[in-house]
């Protein structure tokens, strides 16, 4: 590190100024943390500069400064102000930091990093949703507080810096940073930042109001002496001590006046404020603000209509003052504020002032009033904090906010998943959703969100919405929009399954008719039609079966219970039970394997008696096979795999998808003949939307145990999100 003379001697200067500023509050030790923090920073810093030509560790002290000066924080706060960069700037490591300085401050410094890195270039449509982002994906008040520092202070050097840099900090002060100091009561800062942002934005403007400010400046200075000597004689003869100033209004607020009223300059009636600050003590600072305003209105007469007693109901940010405006000498209308010199700092501060010399970094209290700006926020109406009160539920335990690639903000319920942010942007890309990039990692569509995600949805067009997605979802417009694409799909399907039940019944030289599928519905005890022709184009109903339920007679001795016959060398016992042992030298029973759910030697199976189509053999697992046992028990016998563990082989197909990168397939086809030595029959791959890709492989394996155990390797493959048998 090597600075120039008058560089160190910058430098030297502006940490004295901070370690001057906190031995009004810091003892020995926290003296010693700031300059074991300023000595990190320095070292870490060096002559490293910003855009501007500003050396970084300048920067850090002149943020440490305003966090203290301006805004009243501690030790803490201070330590973290000086260090908010290193990690992000330099080669030290949140590590040595917490080694050295302890848990909190690394974790203020992580979660300001975690702020300065959201994506906030969308945030003039937004800025609602940022603002609740911003007190919600932090846990401690004092990281906003140190970002609002770090914002005065680049707007004070803002046409020192890039134009595209200037105009992101200027939307993002006008958004979120000037909205948050007026609910958290840091009115100084608030008024700063709208001066500093009516010059960049309106400086035409600005220049006229400040010009004819200067210009009446002398008249202005002698209309505030005498209007304040009779008051200060009299507060003088009553006993009280106070301090009165008077200033101009901010040539914001002036500005605001007369576009609100629509005067010009010189018709703006009350273009200064008189201050009152009361120095009594706590228990008498109400009374006295009362007996001084009587004191005050005795002399001037008061306009009625303009009091404003926020003493007795303070503001949300726990302002309090008494605000009234009297006719003073040659008739000039002038507003006077009252307060005590506790008030004064509150207004001036808000509430960290109140907590920098109680403990305010002793973290219980910084998360509770954390809690209630959330509250204030979200509620801008709420008559005053309550340090007391528990805040129960807050907004952070609500929701979270989710950034678009685009860099639009969508507001989700806690625990939302990728459907549920799938289906906020668009339904069609709900219904198709196969996934998402968050952070720009894969994850599956169960994946549940956190605050402050970036999420890019992968879609396919051969994904459809699944029942089974209504188990996961949150938010009720994905489940909504998630019943009505089922609802739809199965509408299309039933048209499908009622083509192909009208081109049967005419090759069968049967007559469609309500009769006919009324039959149908209660003989298969469905609950509509709809059913019926849903099942039907989902082939998991046998044709031959409806054709022999239509053409037999209806004959009320006929039972169809009867037993299948078996042979009887193909029948063992075991636990006093029969079963039917399927194997391929079975040929005096007919049977078949359904195609419902393709069942593999190995898995758990029973027998379903067709009428003239002998057994279907069905997985425990089918999804038919809870209606079938339920319905037609009578038909159902129990069966096994001959020989399960023998070399017999079977077919089966797996689906896989992943991340089509460079090399993928080579492993894919290593694991299937290399670790399981399993005989791949053939491989079809598509590559999709978003560099991913579905395969389709047919191979050989012994028996449902060494399929399961093909997946199991296929998804230890780098890559590959997905990977399961298709029926």
């Amino acid at each position: 590190m090597t600075l120039k003379p008058d560089e160190i001697q910058e430098v030297e200067l502006l940490f004295n100024e901070l370690m001057e500023s906190c031995s009004a509050f810091c003892d020995a030790d926290e003296l010693k943390m700031i300059r074991n923090a300023y000595e990190l920073a320095l070292r870490g810093h060096g002559n490293t500069r910003a855009v501007n030509g500003q050396l970084n560790i300048c920067h850090s002290l002149q943020v440490a400064r305003l966090s203290t000066d301006d805004i009243g924080l501690g030790t803490t706060s201070i330590i973290s102000a000086l260090l908010h960069d290193v990690v992000n700037k330099t080669d030290i490591t949140i590590q040595e930091i917490r080694d050295e300085f302890g848990e909190t401050v690394s974790t203020l410094i992580e979660e300001y990093t975690k702020l300065s890195n959201l994506d906030t270039k969308r945030i003039g449509v937004n800025s609602v949703k940022f603002r609740n982002l911003f007190m919600t994906i932090v846990d401690d008040i004092r990281v906003i507080l140190l970002k609002l520092a770090h914002r005065l202070h680049d707007m004070r050097t803002i046409h020192d810096l890039p134009i595209a840099k200037q105009e992101l900090f200027v939307a993002e002060t006008e958004h979120i940073y000037l909205p948050i100091t007026h609910r958290l009561g840091l009115y100084k800062i608030k008024t700063e930042l709208e001066e500093r942002l009516m010059q960049y934005l309106n400086p035409a403007v600005y220049t006229e109001i400040s010009e004819k400010i200067r210009e009446t400046d002398a008249k202005r200075k002698l209309f505030i002496n005498e209007f304040i000597e009779p008051i200060s004689r009299e507060l003088i003869v009553q006993g009280f001590d106070c301090d009165i100033k008077g200033r101009p209004k901010s040539i914001h607020s002036i500005w605001e006046k007369m576009k609100r009223q629509n005067v010009k300059f010189e018709e703006v009636f009350d273009l200064f404020a008189i201050r009152i600050v009361n120095n009594s003590k706590a228990k008498r600072e109400k009374t006295d603000c009362w007996k001084i305003y009587s004191i005050v209105t005795n002399i001037f007469a008061p306009n009625p209509k303009r009091l404003r007693d926020w003493i007795s109901t303070p503001k949300a940010s726990g302002y309090e003052s008494l605000h009234t405006t009297v006719l003073g000498p040659n008739k000039k209308w002038v507003e006077v504020q009252i307060r005590s010199a506790k008030m004064d700092e509150m207004a001036e501060k808000g509430q960290a002032a109140h907590w920098r010399y109680k403990g305010f970094d002793a973290g219980k209290d910084a998360r509770n009033w954390l809690e209630q700006v959330r509250d204030i926020l979200e509620n801008p109406d709420q008559i005053k904090f309550d340090l007391q009160k528990d805040p129960g539920k807050t907004a952070k335990t609500q929701k979270i906010f989710v950034f678009t690639p685009d860099g639009d903000l969508k507001e989700l319920p806690l625990g939302s998943t990728i459907l549920d942010f799938a289906y906020e942007i668009h339904t069609r890309v709900g219904d198709h959703c196969n996934g998402a990039r968050v952070n720009n990692r894969i994850v599956p569509i169960r994946y549940e969100l956190n605050n402050g995600d970036k999420v890019e949805i992968i879609t396919s067009k051969n994904q459809k919405p699944k029942l089974d997605w209504l188990q996961f979802v949150k938010t009720t417009k994905a489940k909504n929009k998630i019943k009505r694409s089922i609802k739809e799909q199965k509408f299309h399907e039933a048209r499908e399954g009622n083509e192909i039940l009208r081109r049967k019944l005419r090759n069968w030289k049967i007559q469609f008719s309500d009769e006919v599928i009324d039959k149908l519905v209660k003989h298969y005890k469905l609950d509509s039609a709809l059913d019926l022709y849903s099942m039907i184009a989902f082939e998991k109903m046998d044709l031959n079966e409806i054709r022999q339920i239509l053409l037999e007679k209806e004959d009320p001795e006929k039972s169809r219970e009867q037993p299948v016959v078996q042979s009887p060398e193909k029948v063992k016992e075991k636990d006093d039970d029969n079963y039917l042992l399927i194997d391929n030298s079975l040929d005096n029973v007919n049977y078949k394997l359904s195609k419902c759910c393709n069942p593999k030697p190995g898995d758990e199976i029973y027998g379903f008696v067709t009428i003239g189509k002998g057994i279907s053999i069905h997985r425990k697992s089918c999804p038919n096979a809870k209606r079938m046992l339920d319905k037609y028990g009578y038909r159902n016998i129990d069966v096994q795999w001959k020989g399960s563990e023998s070399n017999g082989t079977t077919q089966a197909t797996v689906r896989i998808s992943g991340d089509d990168r460079i090399g993928i397939l080579g492993e894919i086809t290593s694991v299937i003949s290399g670790d399981l030595r399993v005989n791949m029959q053939s491989i079809k791959v598509d590559s999709g939307k978003n560099k991913m890709f579905t395969g389709y492989i047919k191979l050989t394996v012994r028996d449902s145990k060494h399929l399961d155990e093909l997946v199991h390797k296929l998804l230890k493959v780098k890559g590959i999100a997905k990977a399961g048998r298709i029926d």
